[in-house]
């Protein structure tokens, strides 16, 4: 009896390891070649239930998503010859699994090749645009130009690059505090401009304001010689229409300014009695 039972379990235990590595399945998100003996005989497998021969055959799985390569910030040199650190990434997948494991095999391999491929054509592309061109609107034209030629690079090894992005670009920290400082001497020197031109202004407006003022002030006082002389001829002319109606009165009152003048206080005045000055007085 007991023999029996020992016996069940070891062909239950021969049959379930038997199924094991006879039954295999592929995820949606994944993509399997078969390998007998070490050697890929059969691939991709569509996701779902397979068989394969258990013990000889053995199967490896590859994410078949799209994977993002992230790659350390480095050097390039523009068509200006200006130093630019650039930090890039791309995605990519795995489109033929059995040649990906001939030539490949791992993930980690694809991503050692990907650096080497993608900065190689990343520095090529940059180099034939200047500085202005690669951080403005040309940037994705150059990614797509990387992105192709990656591509067909990187074919052979079964892989497809779907895109290749630039994070960020940066000046080298010596480079951009050269150019911060011309950036600051260009400022200064524009604000010396400015500030020149403005005190050039301010002397024209000061030198035509003072053109206008004396102009002003010149018109005004020949005019005020017009109103003056107007008014002095007015009042001759009143002055002798009055004279003439009263010759004696004119002669009465210009004396009385007279003696008023002369018989001021503390005056001496030495008169014979019949100097006509005395005229009023008698």
């Amino acid at each position: 009896m007991k023999t029996s039972l020992v016996v069940g379990a070891v062909v239950f235990f021969l049959v379930l390891v038997t199924v094991s590595q006879t039954v295999y399945v592929v995820d949606q998100t994944e993509t399997a070649i078969v390998l007998q003996l070490g050697k890929p005989v059969a691939g991709p497998m569509a996701p779902g239930l397979h068989v394969k021969i258990p013990f000889i055959q053995n199967v490896v799985t590859f994410d078949a998503r799209l994977l993002e390569y992230d790659a350390k910030a480095a050097e390039v040199l523009t068509l200006d010859k200006k130093n630019l650190v650039v930090d890039n990434y791309a995605r990519w997948r795995i489109t033929d699994p059995l040649l990906f494991y001939r030539t490949l095999r791992t993930v980690g391999r694809a991503n050692a090749r990907l650096d080497d491929i993608i900065y190689a054509e990343l520095r090529v592309a940059l180099g034939q645009y200047t500085l202005l061109d690669v951080v403005s609107e040309k940037r994705a034209v150059i990614m797509g130009e990387v992105m192709k030629k990656a591509s067909q690079l990187l074919a052979p090894y079964g892989l497809e690059v779907v895109d290749v992005r630039i994070k960020r670009t940066d000046l080298p920290p010596e480079n951009a505090n050269a150019i911060y400082g011309r950036m600051k001497a260009e400022r200064e020197r524009q604000a010396k401009l400015y500030r020149s031109e403005g005190w050039e202004e301010m002397e024209k407006i000061k030198s035509g304001a003072d053109k206008d003022r004396a102009i002003l002030l010149a018109e005004a006082e020949r005019q005020a010689e017009v109103l003056r002389g107007q008014g002095d001829a007015e009042a001759a002319s009143v002055w002798a229409e009055a004279v003439n109606k009263s010759p004696e009165f004119f002669g009465f009152t210009r004396s009385l300014e007279a003696y008023q003048k002369s018989f001021a206080r503390n005056s001496r005045i030495f008169l014979t009695p019949d100097n006509p000055f005395l005229k009023y007085m008698r």
